[in-house]
């Protein structure tokens, strides 16, 4: 079954990387659920020889993700931090980073608290700003880390003219596409090098596989994850892997019932006089919502809304019914969440302060329910 170049998005998100099995012909790509491959003779394999190092069912789903992101090659990891840190292990002590300031809680302190300490320098800038970028970068910067859209303040960044600053530094741009999904936005295409995804999330989108994954276009940094990915260890088993691959074969139809979902949660809120202050890319009051017009396919299935305090929110999430109160996002079902006090717990209070994620914020994965139930679920909870 050979996917056609001419192939369009929902096409390759439910064929590439993927053939029908050579011995039954299942249509399904079977979970090789094998620790090692039995060689015909010294030397003489058939392509697989360890588990950690291949694995079939592992290698459908970087083939699968690598075409949905447009880009060359795939590297399936254990989690999206593994993937992250992977991606950090290209860089040697005395290098630098810009990153987006309101960066996932996780990937603030594993650069805090794990890599600094390896002597790599981090500085965090409003990269939605494009004149605070150039400023920031030194002779010793190696990446431009972007999230867009943020977690939780779903602030966007112009890729496209991001990764034209960084290149005439001789920077390369690495984006964590989670918050976006590939369905929305594709930063390779955008002129990204690297991208990185939680497949935890979207990709995913059941809720019962943690994963990562990175994208890459360039030879070197391809070479390099692979032979990290097997170093190092950190890889995705075979289920995960197929569950992930089950996933992706849905994205297109769960982005677009959620994106639906999302907007009409965004106008329900933002109407609401108990809610102080709604964030979405996709309402004309986000402050770059032009630049998701242009830039996304759809505005994704988050949304940040402030009811005023600490004990607002609290009282807000111990009503819902519907929505569940959970960390993670991208699933079927519609989860809430506390940032300050769950997601970005490990960044320190006056850097939430400064970055908007107050103790009344809550944010919303939006599911692909029936929207009038997540709207009647609100309605009595904000009550």
């Amino acid at each position: 079954m050979k996917l056609p170049a001419s192939a369009r998005f929902a096409t390759i998100c439910v064929h590439a990387g993927q053939e029908p099995d050579p011995t039954t012909g299942a249509i399904i790509t079977p979970i090789y659920q094998t620790s090692t491959y039995v060689q015909e003779g010294l030397g003489q394999h058939k392509g697989f020889e360890y588990g950690r190092t291949h694995n079939p069912t592992r290698a459908a789903l970087e083939a699968n993700v690598a075409a949905i992101e447009g880009g060359s090659a795939g590297f399936a990891f254990a989690s999206g931090m593994a993937a992250i840190d992977t991606v950090l292990t290209r860089l040697q002590s005395g290098d630098h980073v810009v990153v987006s300031d309101n960066t996932y809680g996780g990937t603030f302190r594993l650069f805090e608290r794990v890599r600094r300490k390896f002597g790599l320098d981090f500085t965090y800038v409003d990269t939605s700003d494009l004149d605070a970028i150039a400023p920031a970068l030194r002779p010793a910067t190696k990446y431009l880390f972007l999230e867009s859209p943020t977690n939780p303040m779903l602030s966007v960044t112009d890729i496209a003219a991001a990764s034209e600053i960084a290149h005439r530094h001789g920077v390369r741009v690495v984006v964590d596409n989670t918050f976006a999904s590939p369905c929305v936005q594709r930063p390779l295409l955008l002129g990204a090098d690297l991208v990185l995804h939680s497949t935890t999330k979207f990709l995913n989108g059941h809720s019962d596989s943690v994963g990562g994954i990175v994208v890459a276009r360039h030879d070197d940094d391809i070479e390099w994850l692979r032979f990290v990915q097997n170093a190092a260890g950190a890889i995705l088993g075979p289920m995960d892997s197929w569950l992930v691959l089950r996933g992706t074969k849905t994205l297109t139809v769960r982005m677009e019932r959620t994106n639906a979902n999302t907007m009409r949660l965004a106008e329900f809120l933002v109407a609401h006089p108990k809610v102080t202050r709604t964030i979405y890319p996709g309402l004309p009051s986000h402050p770059h919502h032009g630049l998701a017009s242009r830039q996304m396919q759809g505005f994704g299935g988050l949304i940040s809304f402030d009811v005023g305090s600490l004990d607002r929110a609290r009282a807000v999430l111990g009503k819902v019914r519907l929505m569940a109160l959970a960390e993670s996002l991208g699933g079927v079902e519609t989860l809430i969440s506390h940032p300050a006090m769950m997601t970005h717990a490990s960044v320190p209070p006056d850097r939430r302060e400064r970055l908007g994620i107050s103790d009344g914020l809550l944010r919303v994965s939006v599911g692909i329910e029936d929207p009038a139930d997540l709207i009647d679920d609100l309605t009595q909870a904000l009550a």
